[in-house]
């Protein structure tokens, strides 16, 4: 940061509200060199303190798993979270959220500001390394309106809103501001001073506009030291270069993890991303089994154990092997319909399936000893780190933009991939394999 006084680096208290969010911005900083550590939502929060004693810590990360709670669950979760980073002794604290402001974003916000008795911050949707955008408030996912992306047929959160300001204002009853691109593009004292003008006109959340990393690097010198932050990961990528640099953390060092599996791919995601990386891994060799809704919503634990054989019986081979749900348009909206003649609704339907899948990667993890495992769908990586009883990751390095290999510690050590659904290119789960099958060995 040539040019620039270094900033005081505080310890980073984040709270997201999924899993594959917290590894999102968990990689930010570790591919910078930090001791990230993500607890997940089964953590009994009262213990942190102690369970962060003697162990190098620079990052600490609470996934709330809150995307599809009700907003007043979704607000007392992050509430809890928050005050445990307090505790912990953080100096920047940071709501998380999906790239598209999927979820309860304000609802989580309030939770966040309420429990600080804070007043103002700036958010940041934009993530230019993965096609997110925003211009004038609203929000572009790889040039298209985000209303008429991918994300406008999302089963539990459609994105029928492209404009951010609008759509953050609805929710919450604190003011939304709006930094424009114009302001940005002059430089971090321009964003100061908007930053100050907001706040005198009662502006709790300032929404920043960005296109491209610059922006964002703009953006982070002129919040390099704020109390909070609110939004997507990218932000994040930008501020290490703005802090006191760190003496790099090494996670694997003396870790062998030797076995003779294949790596297990479990993929619940219904986004067109997800599509293409499973048809890649399959024409790439991997053995590929799928879940139809159907057997998910009538025989779950049949259904769960079929497929954990055929699971099983490829791992033990030595295959890569793919478990997949049904991820078609029609076929997601068939098990829609079906769930609804059996009286569940869009989220339970989504918990069913993703739970069954979450059953087949236990089974087969447990019969096989296999200790690499990727997972594609931000609720499918939360039920399964919830069926394997994972609440610790260690983020290790960056595979793609936002997409991380973790370490689960313990006795048993397993290798992690955690993707949302829309991130990465076709070719992202072969390349995770490769990734993970040069872990450890």
């Amino acid at each position: 940061m040539s040019g620039h006084a270094r900033v005081p680096r505080p310890l980073v208290g984040v709270v997201a509200d999924d899993i594959t969010g917290a590894g999102d911005i968990g990689v930010m900083f570790a591919k910078h060199g930090y001791a990230v550590r993500i607890f997940g939502a089964g953590t009994d929060l009262s213990t942190l303190p102690q369970r962060l004693a003697g162990r190098r810590t620079d990052v600490i990360i609470i996934d709330t798993d809150s995307r599809m709670d009700a907003p007043s669950v979704a607000y007392a979760k992050v509430r809890r979270a928050t005050a445990a980073l307090v505790r912990a002794g953080c100096g920047l604290f940071w709501k998380k959220t999906c790239s598209v402001f999927r979820g309860n974003v304000g609802p989580e916000f309030d939770a966040l500001f309420d429990e600080l008795d804070h007043g103002f911050a700036l958010a940041v949707a934009a993530f230019p390394k993965n096609g997110r955008a925003t211009r004038d408030g609203c929000h572009y996912v790889h040039g298209r309106p985000l209303a008429e992306s991918e994300f406008a047929r999302d089963p539990v959160h459609p994105r029928t809103e492209s404009n951010l300001v609008a759509d953050l204002q609805r929710q919450t009853g604190r003011k939304v501001g709006l930094i424009p691109l114009a302001v940005i593009r002059r430089g971090p004292e321009a964003i100061r001073a908007a930053m100050g003008e907001a706040q005198a006109a009662g502006v709790a959340y300032a929404l920043c506009d960005g296109e491209t990393q610059a922006d964002l690097a703009a953006i982070a010198r002129a919040a390099a030291a704020e109390r909070v932050l609110l939004g997507s990961s990218a932000l994040a990528e930008e501020l290490p270069a703005v802090w006191e640099p760190v003496t790099p953390y090494s996670p694997l060092a003396g870790l062998e993890l030797d076995d003779a599996a294949g790596v297990l791919v479990i993929a619940g995601s219904v986004m067109p991303q997800t599509q293409a990386q499973v048809a890649a891994a399959e024409a790439a060799g991997a053995r590929v089994f799928t879940l139809t809704s159907e057997e998910a919503l009538r025989d779950p634990a049949g259904a769960a154990a079929q497929l954990a054989r055929a699971a099983a019986d490829g791992l033990r081979a030595g295959a890569n092997v793919v478990v997949r749900s049904e991820n078609r348009p029609d076929a997601v909206d068939a098990a829609r319909a079906l769930g609804a003649s059996l009286g569940m609704d869009g989220v339970a339907v989504s918990r069913r399936i993703s739970a069954v899948l979450a059953s087949v990667a236990k089974a087969a993890l447990a019969e096989t000893g296999a200790r690499r495992l990727i997972t594609l769908g931000g609720d499918t990586s939360a039920a399964v780190c919830r069926e394997l009883g994972v609440d610790e990751t260690v983020v290790l390095a960056e595979i793609a933009p936002g997409l991380p290999s973790s370490l689960v510690p313990g006795e048993r050590p397993l290798l992690l991939v955690l993707k949302s659904g829309s991130f990465g290119g076709p070719e992202f789960v072969n390349e995770a394999i490769a990734h993970l099958s040069g872990l450890g060995r």
